[in-house]
């Protein structure tokens, strides 16, 4: 009992924490689960490819978006040439969960949180957006990068936001911060 109210604080931090990660997830697998079946893109995967394909053209390149026959992914091209496959992992949405993730454990006023939540994840899905415009114009000039553009700078890109949000929630709006 000792050992509980030392770290209660944490505990509780984790019971948030993961809490939300797995109903957040969960209700996201029951999302996913007849687009699966059907093996076809989910609709949020369909709309990031869409808006993808307009960010490419304002880049000044042309883009299709070209679904696969019982798939569920589409291609993406840029001037003609495919240079991606977005699937449900390029949407954005396991970042958004573990983003709310954290938000949540470092509670902060209830409307807050859900503002910022709202707001972060608004944040996250333009700039995935845009990364994936990016890293598709970048395939196409220098596919042979692709391990380091896919695999490392976009990644990097996109928890490093993650990360400055975090740091900006728990500093500027979080209860921690309150009590500073």
């Amino acid at each position: 009992m000792k050992l509980f109210k030392a770290y209660r604080p944490f505990l509780i931090f984790l019971a948030k924490f993961f809490g939300t990660y797995a109903v957040l997830t969960v209700a996201y697998t029951l999302y996913l689960r007849p687009y699966e079946f059907r093996g076809k893109p989910d609709p949020v995967t369909m709309a990031v490819a869409n808006q993808s394909r307009v960010a490419i053209g304002w880049l000044g390149a042309n883009s299709q978006v070209i679904p696969e026959f019982e798939k569920p992914w589409v291609r993406l091209t840029y001037n003609n040439k495919y240079v991606a496959r977005i699937i449900e992992g390029c949407n954005a949405v396991s970042v958004m969960i573990l983003f709310a993730s954290v938000v949540v454990a470092f509670a902060g006023k209830w409307l807050a949180t859900v503002i910022f939540i709202f707001v972060g994840s608004a944040v996250i899905h333009f700039l995935n957006i845009i990364r994936i415009a990016l890293l598709c114009a970048a395939l196409f000039h220098w596919p042979s990068q692709e391990h380091l553009l896919h695999g490392v700078v976009f990644p990097l890109t996109i928890y490093g936001v993650v990360f400055l949000l975090w740091v900006l929630w728990v500093n500027r709006y979080s209860n921690h911060a309150r009590s500073r």
